[in-house]
């Protein structure tokens, strides 16, 4: 299997293009309505305060708890996905495939430039978004733009603001692609946007190069006009013009938004037998095409990434680690709420009223009269299974946390047993292996793509000096850079090292302590290079910045040290044998 290109059927006529890939989106966004429902399912048991907003509200319970353990496990995994693949500063590294491109100036600039720009961006903050997304939807997606912004100050001065490539995430409800196809790259996307018509006439001003924010503008002008006409109402239903989030299309455009579909990969006309490569195209109004170029980027394809949870075979569209926990939620919440009405009904238990009795409070304390042949009577509960009840909720929970993945250690969840510290690492690595792969899969079907298109976007649209912070770490010192566009054209890749870097650091580390309690290493210490051993210990645990290992610095320091505690001792010989003067 190859490329999926769109194959068009030319029956609309005029802007047939446009309204082709309107319909085309609206094929494939009804036929995942099952996944959007999934994704609203957990989405809801994320988010609730109880179960009147999912699926436990059908259940005749009076109490109404939810137990957040979805939020739990979706918070916990975020934080730990988040700090693996940042775990310090030096999180990626420029890896050259040419000698000229591995010299140091060159791999400064490159990874100081990206540094920078990163850190102005806000990257940390997106990619904890698409995380996010990863999560609660099994699908990240994520383009990249480049940002030109200004500001003015109080004289009216234009100041820059930010220059340079920016991470854009892309929500998993406003794109479609062929989930048939190979790979993800290898299909066409169509992506949703809306904008209202204040912001769009914003953006045309500060962007006037881009002449299709204009005939953006023209033609909805020109659809607000004929509004009421006939034909284009007419029109619209005909050609089946429902715009998402909006009853019809007239009430579409009295909204103020613009809706633009933008399609990215290769058309195939099978009736003309003529294809088109890596295309562009944006529509307006799912009725007229705006804009129509060969995709800018050099590298080849659409600069839209995705990484998915877990892999469906022969479908793109991933499953999220969440998804097949809603069952378990459902089973909690219903024994939560089961236990707490029954504890409900054995503290306030109905009554049997018999014969005749006088209304009355009931209450301590209170009086009860009734006569010859009356009686009250509580409707006793047993309540020793609320225990058991109490017992499945704690192993649903546990169960839970083990089929997402979850490293329970690093929540500080201890499995039963006294343990070594060698095998409390043992165990944790091997328990967390799941969540490995994923950081893993993340950082390489996602970041590191990313990286280095953001890394192409700027050589591609630089165009002016660019001066940067960078830390000299030999020296120690802070000294800013200028970067040219020269400077980070290179032949080679970004690569991510994160979580990868942080799990072999961990890994070696844990392997140097264990060997070095054995009797191996009695018979090898013989032919080890201390020196080099210092200098690994000290990159494990990244404590370059604080200088502690130099060449035999403690003969140096215990020298300087007996030097002071040899002219200390001379002073005090000194000060014992001059006389006390004469009082």
């Amino acid at each position: 299997m190859g490329r999926k290109p769109l194959t068009l059927c030319q029956r609309y006529g005029r802007d047939g293009e446009a309204q082709y890939i309107a319909q085309t989106w609206f094929n494939y966004n009804s036929q995942r309505q099952e996944a959007l429902d999934r994704w609203k399912e957990v989405r809801n048991y994320i988010f609730a305060t109880d179960t009147t907003t999912t699926t436990n509200k059908s259940l005749p319970w009076k109490n109404s708890t939810t137990l957040p353990k979805l939020c739990q496990i979706r918070d916990n995994l975020h934080s730990n996905y988040i700090s693996a693949l940042f775990p310090n500063d030096d999180w990626m590294k420029w890896e050259a495939y040419t000698k000229s491109d591995a010299t140091k100036q060159k791999v400064s600039a490159i990874e100081a430039y990206m540094s920078n720009k990163l850190r102005m961006s806000g990257f940390r903050s997106d990619v904890s978004s698409l995380i996010y997304d990863f999560i609660d939807y099994g699908n990240a997606f994520v383009t990249v733009d480049f940002e030109s912004s200004y500001r003015e100050d109080a004289s009216g001065k234009k100041i820059t603001d930010y220059i340079g490539p920016r991470a854009r995430r892309i929500s998993p409800y406003d794109l479609v692609f062929n989930p048939l196809a190979s790979s993800f790259k290898d299909s066409f996307k169509i992506v949703r946007s809306l904008k209202n018509v204040g912001e769009l006439y914003t953006m045309s001003e500060m962007e006037p190069e881009n002449f299709w924010l204009q005939e953006a503008l023209r033609k909805r002008k020109e659809l607000y006009k004929h509004m009421n006409a006939y034909g284009i109402e007419e029109s619209a239903k005909n050609e089946g013009l429902m715009v998402d989030g909006f009853g019809n299309y007239t009430e579409y455009l009295q909204s103020g938004y613009v809706e633009f579909l933008d399609f990215y990969g290769d058309i195939y006309n099978s009736e003309t037998g003529e294809g088109e490569t890596g295309v562009h195209m944006t529509i307006c109004d799912r009725m007229w095409i705006i804009n129509k170029e060969k995709i800018p980027s050099w590298l080849g394809h659409a600069p839209i990434y995705h990484a998915g949870w877990r892999k469906r075979p022969d479908n793109l569209w991933a499953m999220g680690p969440l998804e097949n926990l809603v069952g378990m939620q459902y089973r909690m919440d219903h024994l939560e709420n089961l236990k707490a009405d029954a504890m409900d009904l054995a503290v306030l238990p109905p009554l049997v009223i018999a014969g005749e009795v006088e209304q009355f409070v009931y209450g301590p304390g209170e009086e009860i009269h009734i006569d010859e042949n009356g009686s009250v009577t509580e409707l006793a509960k047993n309540v020793q299974w609320v225990l058991q009840a109490n017992n499945e909720i704690d192993r649903l929970e546990g169960r839970m946390e083990q089929f997402v993945g979850a490293p329970r250690e690093a929540m500080g969840i201890r499995t039963a047993g006294e343990k070594t510290a060698f095998e409390v690492q043992q165990l944790q690595n091997a328990a967390g292996r799941i969540f490995q792969e994923k950081t893993t899969e993340f950082e390489i079907t996602l970041l590191e793509p990313l990286l280095n298109a953001m890394l192409e976007t700027s050589r591609r649209n630089m165009d002016h000096q660019d001066v940067v912070r960078v830390m000299d770490n030999d020296l120690g010192v802070t000294t800013f850079l200028s970067i040219t566009k020269d400077d980070i054209t290179a032949s080679g890749v970004l690569r991510p090292i994160g979580a990868r870097h942080f799990a072999a650091q961990a890994q070696m580390m844990q392997n140097l302590t264990s060997i070095s309690n054995t009797p191996l290493w009695q018979q090898v210490s013989q032919h080890l290079q201390t020196k080099k051993l210092a200098a690994t210990i000290e990159d494990l645990l990244n404590i370059n910045r604080y200088s502690l290992f130099a060449p035999n610095a403690a003969v140096f320091d215990q020298q300087e040290t007996q030097r002071l505690a040899n002219q200390a001792g001379e002073d005090l010989m000194v000060e014992a044998e001059v006389a006390p003067p004469n009082v």
